[in-house]
């Protein structure tokens, strides 16, 4: 564990009970915790908006990292790097000494570094005779494995806020373009209403969507849209069905007088082949919600993801996706190809299957190429994770017997 004692800083720079309570929680890891250094980083940039960094913060934090020389961050090794600004510069794309400056107070104050500085403010290591670094001065990584786990969450929201917001704009731009053709052959064609003023009222919400700053603006808006649009429809829906019920009593006589002369068995399909082409059109338009299974039957065939779990163990479905999270950023698979996961399989079972790939690991080449294939597999209806998880419980058994 880190040691972790609360360390000031060296001239005019202030300190915060906020940075106090950084170091503190910084020196709280779990013992043998080890991860990518360059996965927790894809999820600050994934993250940054909620973190409040900017890019060139995160130009600057991808330099820090690049002087750790391991691939993956360790607790109980030492986690300071202490390279001279001109160094960081370099490293960071030549920024300037002030903007260098600048974006290491943002990661501090952002909670991702924390600094060690010595008594005279300067960057080095004490080593021993063997080499073997005693005591490093310089920038702490220690917080960043030590929010590993909040930080792959943090990248997840972002990932479904922006999917949400995506889906949103879309369902706005659809809403649009109804009203716009209705509205314009309404007018064309004569139909009964005020449409000049229900014009103008698609005109002002129009012009509110380049000021939205915010989903939920955006939403207010989409609401606004859909309530106009219904309120048209059934403005129309009383005249044209008045218009027409004389002439569809007319085609409906007709229709049943045909109808006499019809054989029963015109609509039923001719073939075995027609008949099955017509089932598998039907398979195809049923969106059955896919099967869930037991949490007991998904940590019997996956019980590695258990250690990923704060407290070692996984009593319930939100202990195991919360897991699932830290193992996704873990496996390298992006938030949003989790996300597409999630929305496809349901959020149980997007994290068993990420539990199942975890178990798998050692034969899966791209764990994020992966999940997106079992999910268009999903969508297709060709994907069920029962088989998957009865495998990994058979080999589980054998791996079993074999050991006692």
């Amino acid at each position: 564990m880190q040691v972790g004692n609360v360390t000031t800083p060296f001239g005019r720079r202030t300190m915060s009970l906020a940075l106090i309570k950084g170091q503190m929680e910084s020196s709280k890891i779990k013992p043998g915790k080890s991860v990518d250094k360059w996965k927790i980083y894809r999820d600050v940039c994934d993250a940054r908006s909620l973190l409040g960094l900017r890019d060139r913060a995160l130009s600057v934090l991808n330099a820090l990292l690049s002087f750790y020389p391991e691939s993956n961050l360790v607790d109980g090794t030492k986690l300071v790097v202490f390279p001279s600004n001109a160094q960081l510069a370099t490293r960071a794309n030549g920024i300037a000494g002030t903007t260098l400056r600048e974006n290491l107070a943002i990661l501090v104050n952002a909670g991702m570094i924390h600094r060690k500085d010595s008594p005279n403010g300067k960057r080095y290591a004490r080593k021993d005779r063997a080499g073997t670094v005693e005591e490093a001065f310089g920038f702490n990584l220690a917080p960043l494995l030590a929010r590993s786990e909040e930080l792959a969450r943090l990248a997840q929201q972002v990932a479904a806020e922006r999917k949400q917001l995506k889906v949103v704009k879309e369902r706005i731009s659809l809403c649009r373009r109804d009203i716009r053709k209705i509205l314009t052959a309404a007018m064309e064609e004569g139909a009964s209403g005020d449409w000049g003023k229900i014009e103008a009222h698609f005109v002002g919400l129009i012009s509110q969507i380049s000021k939205a700053r915010t989903p939920e603006a955006l939403i207010d808006i989409l609401d606004e849209l859909s309530m106009l649009r219904e309120e048209m429809i059934n403005t129309l829906e009383n005249q044209l069905i008045s218009e027409n019920s004389d002439s569809n009593d007319d085609e409906n006589r007709h229709h049943i007088q045909n109808s006499k002369t019809e054989s029963i068995y015109e609509s039923e399909p001719r073939s075995e082949k027609e008949q099955g082409v017509k089932s598998n059109q039907a398979i195809r338009q049923t969106n059955e919600p896919i099967k869930a299974f037991p949490l007991g039957l998904v940590l019997r065939a996956c019980p590695d993801v258990a250690m990923y779990a704060p407290s070692g163990t996984i009593n319930s479905w939100r202990e195991l996706m919360s897991a699932a999270i830290t193992v996704r950023s873990m496996l390298g698979v992006s938030p949003s190809a989790y996300q597409d996961a999630c929305d496809v399989l349901g959020p149980e079972m997007a994290a068993a299957a990420i539990a199942c790939i975890l178990e798998r690991g050692g034969h899966i080449n791209s764990a994020g190429g992966y999940l997106r294939d079992l999910t268009r597999r999903a969508e297709e209806g060709k994907f069920s994770i029962g088989p998957m998880l009865m495998a990994l419980i058979r080999a589980n058994i054998s791996t079993d017997r074999k050991a006692g």
